[in-house]
């Protein structure tokens, strides 16, 4: 792989999932955001997972141009959601800077996490809020792959659109959620050389329902694999895919952008203003 250098111009990126709202980086948010900018990443999602996290995701979105704010209540912390938190919620959801409604979901993988049936209260009742804003959901999926397809078909994600966020499931799970007109997201797992799995799904995607993201501070790409992660690295994540399926840089960048842009309905958004 060709590694990037700072101060060559290449197309622009979209992070569509990432936490500068997190602890990890809001001692130095501007930091970050400029070191991506010189990697030509200038656009970018601020997702939340929970109270502190959906404020600062807004306050971000609405303090520098390129970020947007999505903001949910993450599996693990849901049990904190109480009726006062999901009224703010509802208000914080009709923000002019809020673009989506996620991270939400189901996630099954750790024992501590609250109970099945209380995560699927949870993920329906940020469903029915997508579907009454008609805002496109971020969904993490762990451990869950069968329930959370059960879900977003009966809440008609159709209606309202959506993403699989840092997908790692196989080309046959991927087209359960294409068919329902869901875009799918890759992380920099689909970089890692254990991930034959992933990358046979990245090639399964159709190029215009395909996404990229960090999630930082978690799971950064090779070749940064163990270290922190940050919004600047996505860049990785676009090269390896584009080397994958046999495109230029900037035919992803411009792809991944695009479906982006689509997805959030920021072309339409452009326009009107």
């Amino acid at each position: 792989m060709a590694i990037y250098k700072s101060g060559q111009r290449r197309a622009d990126g979209y992070d569509t999932h990432t936490h500068l709202n997190d602890d990890t980086f809001w001692h130095d948010v501007p930091a970050y955001f400029g070191r991506a900018t010189e990697f030509g990443i200038v656009e970018m999602n601020i997702v939340g997972y929970d109270s502190q996290s959906n404020e600062r995701a807004i306050q971000l979105a609405h303090e520098f141009e390129g970020m947007h704010a999505i903001i949910g209540w993450q599996p693990e912390d849901i049990a904190e959601m109480d009726d006062n938190k999901l009224a703010i919620f509802r208000e914080q959801l009709q923000d002019d800077a809020v673009i989506g409604v996620g991270e939400t979901g189901l996630d099954y993988y750790w024992d501590d996490n609250p109970a099945a049936e209380v995560q699927k209260k949870a993920f329906t009742q940020q469903l029915e809020l997508a579907h009454e804003f008609k805002l496109p959901v971020t969904v993490h999926t762990r451990s869950a792959m069968a329930d959370t397809y059960e879900a977003l078909k009966n809440a008609h994600v159709e209606d309202f659109g959506g993403v699989m966020h840092s997908f790692t499931g196989t080309p046959e799970e991927a087209k359960q959620f294409l068919d329902m007109g869901m875009y799918i997201s890759f992380s920099g797992i689909a970089t890692f050389k254990n991930a034959k799995d992933v990358q046979e799904t990245v090639k399964s995607v159709p190029l215009d329902r395909l996404l990229v993201e960090t999630d930082a501070p978690y799971l950064a790409p090779t070749p940064m694999r163990g270290k922190p992660n940050e919004p600047m690295y996505v860049h990785y994540i676009i090269e390896y895919i584009a080397e994958l399926l046999g495109k230029s840089y900037d035919e992803m960048a411009e792809i991944t952008t695009n479906n982006a842009r689509r997805l959030w309905h920021l072309d339409q958004a452009t326009d009107e203003n």
